[in-house]
């Protein structure tokens, strides 16, 4: 079934990812902080189904049981509204990678990088964040499967949890949404930081070994949980 399909019983399933509906709710007024407009987009993933924001609608008009919920290979299962034109992304990050939550935005400076076409190096440390550079990602229209084929295959060849879209945008994958959308911060934050030194010259980036010194390190980084035993 389409999301164009007429025939879809948009009350069917209203149980269907309770959890993940109500999570995208709860996160996706904080789009409003990175993107313009009605322009980004975001899932949480459980199990072979994906709970996604709805197309074309303010961040703060919706409740759980709106929320599309769609399976990996596109088909709508769930959902008053239908799903965000990006579903093709999404589950095509999904498929590959298998993360918990997923991000998109036109926030400005990642998109001021798309237009540009430069990917993201590591300026700052805090880019092991999501890997060591944040790639970019070939041009395709919006909605397509081109698009998504190109954001896997820009994220594979960088490992990373990032991608800059060419001439359009950022995308952001987690474990949850939660570091889905704290790392999307992060990322919107160091395109400024780049943006801006490289108006006063060009940016030292850290090397190999030192990004292999802050992967260490961050392991360790934040509460640990105490070993008593």
């Amino acid at each position: 079934m389409s999301r164009e399909d007429p025939d879809f019983d948009a009350n069917a399933n209203p149980d269907l990812l309770r959890d993940a509906r109500g999570a995208v709710v709860e996160y996706a007024p904080a789009l409003a902080d990175l993107t313009p407009g009605r322009t980004g987009n975001l899932s949480v993933r459980e199990g072979d189904a994906v709970a996604v924001t709805p197309t074309g609608v303010p961040y703060d008009s919706f409740d759980a049981t709106d929320v599309p919920v769609v399976s990996l290979e596109g088909e709508r299962l769930a959902g008053r509204m239908a799903p965000s034109s990006e579903v093709p992304m999404h589950t095509g990050i999904y498929k590959h990678d298998r993360p918990g939550a997923i991000v998109h935005t036109h926030s400005p400076w990642a998109t001021t990088m798309a237009t540009l076409h430069r990917k993201l190096p590591p300026v700052h440390y805090m880019i092991a964040a999501v890997g060591r550079e944040v790639p970019l990602a070939d041009y395709a229209p919006y909605g397509t499967e081109e698009l998504a084929a190109n954001v896997v295959a820009a994220m594979a060849e960088a490992d990373s949890d990032a991608a800059i879209l060419a001439n359009h945008g950022l995308v952001v994958t987690g474990p949850d949404i939660e570091t889905a959308v704290e790392n999307t911060h992060h990322v919107e934050d160091l395109c400024r930081l780049y943006l801006r030194a490289s108006a006063v010259g060009e940016p030292h980036v850290l090397s190999d070994e030192q990004m292999a010194t802050v992967e260490e390190r961050f392991e360790s980084y934040g509460q640990q949980p105490n070993d008593d035993s």
